[in-house]
C-alpha cells in the first residue's frame, strides 16, 4: 500500500480522502492545527507548519511520496531533502518559478503564452513612467502567499497606491521584492482549467469551466463554460505547454481571463488542486482529487469527463464571525435536486473564509440555469443583506 505525504492539511487534502481509500492509498499529512479538515481522515499527522522542513523530514521517513496542497513552504529547505532522495511531487524545480508571481509571470511570458503586461516594484525602475504607460486602474499584488483575494488590491489612481504603499515604500525600500503591478483586465469572464500530467508524460485536461468571483474570492464555478470550441483548445494547449515545460507530475488549476474581443490571457497558476474544480468531486469519472493520487503515486490517469451534461458548484462562503455549523441551511440545500454537499468541518466561520461547497449537477448544458440554481443556494445561505444581484 502506497503511503503520500501531503503537506497542508486544509479542505484539498480532506477531500483526498474518497479517492485515497478507493486507491488503497494512506494519507500522512502535515500540518500545524489539531481543527484543520483534514486532521480526520489521515492515517497519521505530523503537526507542523507546512514549511517546517525539519517536520518534512520526519514525514518524508513515512510515506513514499510527498506532495502539496497549498505552496506556502520552503523550497530552499526541501531542496536539501530532495538532493537526498526525497521524492517530491511535483519536482521542486517545477515549483521554483511558480511561487513568487513575478517570476511566474515572467515564466508564463518566457513560454510565449499570453499574460497581462506587469512589471516588479523595483527601485531601480522608473515607477511613474511604468505606472502612466498601463494606465489606472491597476492591479497591485503580493508576490508570495496571496490566495482567496489577499494580497490582490485594484488601484484606481496614485493616491489609492499611496494609500497601500507610500511612494517612499515604492522608491526606497526593501519592498521592492514584495510587490508586482499589473495592468487590470477588463475580462468579459474568468475561465480555468484543471489539468494533470503523469510520471510518463500524459497529460489530461477537465472541462474548461466559468469561474465568477466576488471581492476576489471565488463564489461560483460553471462546468462547462460557454465558450467556443476553438477557444478550449487554446486553453487546452496552453495548458499542455505549461505542464510539458515544467515537467509537471500532479495536478494544476490554470486560471483566466476572457477578454471582450475573444483573448485568452493567463492569470493565475496553482501548482495543485485547485477550487475551480471541486465540481470534479461529483460531476466527473475522475475527481481532480483521484487524479492527484494517481499521477503522484505513478498510476494511469483517469477519465476528466463528465458524467452528465453540466454542473455549477457554490462556495458556501462564511459571511460572520461565528462557531455555528449551519446545519439547518445545509440541509435546506441538501434538499435541492441532484445536490452534493461538502463541509469542510471547520470550527470557526468568518466573512469570505470557505466553510464548505455545493455542486449541482446538470441535465442540460445551460448557463442560465447554472445561474438559477445558484441564486437558489444563495438564497438560502447568505442573510438578505449580504445577497447580490446576479
Amino acid at each position: 500500500m502506497k503511503r503520500v505525504g501531503v503537506i497542508g492539511g486544509g479542505q484539498l487534502a480532506w477531500m483526498m480522502a474518497d479517492a485515497a481509500q478507493k486507491l488503497g492509498v494512506e494519507l500522512v499529512v502535515q500540518t500545524p492545527s489539531l481543527g484543520d479538515p483534514a486532521v480526520s481522515i489521515a492515517q497519521e499527522i505530523v503537526f507542523a507548519a507546512v514549511d517546517d522542513a525539519s517536520a518534512t523530514e520526519m514525514l518524508a521517513k513515512k510515506c513514499d511520496v510527498i506532495t502539496f496542497e497549498n505552496e506556502f513552504v520552503n523550497l530552499d529547505a526541501l531542496s536539501v531533502l530532495e538532493k537526498q532522495g526525497v521524492c517530491f511531487r511535483p519536482r521542486l524545480e517545477a515549483l521554483t518559478p511558480l511561487l513568487d508571481k513575478y517570476h511566474q509571470r515572467r515564466y508564463l511570458s518566457d513560454l510565449g503564452l499570453p499574460v497581462p503586461q506587469f512589471f516588479a516594484v523595483d527601485r531601480t525602475e522608473n515607477l511613474k513612467s511604468k505606472i502612466e504607460y498601463l494606465g489606472f486602474p491597476l492591479v497591485l499584488k503580493s508576490r508570495r502567499h496571496g490566495y482567496d483575494g489577499q494580497g490582490t488590491f485594484i488601484i484606481k489612481d496614485f493616491a489609492a497606491l499611496e494609500e497601500k504603499l507610500s511612494y517612499e515604500t515604492i522608491t526606497k525600500t526593501a519592498n521592492q521584492s514584495l510587490f508586482l503591478l499589473e495592468e487590470f483586465v477588463p475580462f468579459e469572464r474568468e475561465l480555468a482549467v484543471i489539468a494533470s500530467r503523469s510520471v510518463d508524460g500524459e497529460i489530461v485536461t477537465y472541462p474548461v469551466v466559468e469561474t465568477q468571483q466576488e471581492q476576489q474570492v471565488c463564489r461560483r464555478v460553471i462546468a462547462p463554460a460557454e465558450i467556443l470550441p476553438d477557444l478550449v483548445a487554446e486553453i487546452e494547449a496552453i495548458a499542455h505547454t505549461l505542464l510539458n515545460s515544467l515537467q509537471v507530475v500532479g495536478v494544476f488549476g490554470i486560471e483566466l481571463f476572457l477578454t471582450a474581443d475573444s483573448k485568452v490571457l493567463v492569470n493565475e497558476i496553482a501548482p495543485r488542486t485547485h477550487n475551480s474544480g471541486h465540481f470534479s468531486l461529483d460531476a466527473c469519472e475522475t475527481s481532480q482529487f483521484e487524479q492527484q493520487l494517481r499521477a503522484v503515486c505513478g498510476l494511469p490517469l483517469g477519465n476528466p469527463g463528465l458524467q452528465r451534461a453540466g454542473a455549477v458548484m457554490v462556495n458556501l462562503l462564511g459571511y460572520e464571525n461565528s462557531d455555528s455549523d449551519y446545519q439547518s441551511q445545509r440541509q435546506q440545500i441538501a434538499e435541492i435536486p441532484q445536490a452534493h454537499v461538502h463541509w469542510y468541518g471547520k470550527t470557526q466561520s468568518r466573512p469570505g473564509r470557505k466553510l464548505g461547497h455545493v455542486t449541482v449537477l446538470l441535465d442540460n448544458q445551460s448557463r442560465k440555469q447554472a445561474m438559477a440554481v445558484a441564486q437558489t443556494i444563495e438564497s438560502i445561505w447568505y442573510p438578505t443583506k449580504f445577497l447580490r444581484n446576479f
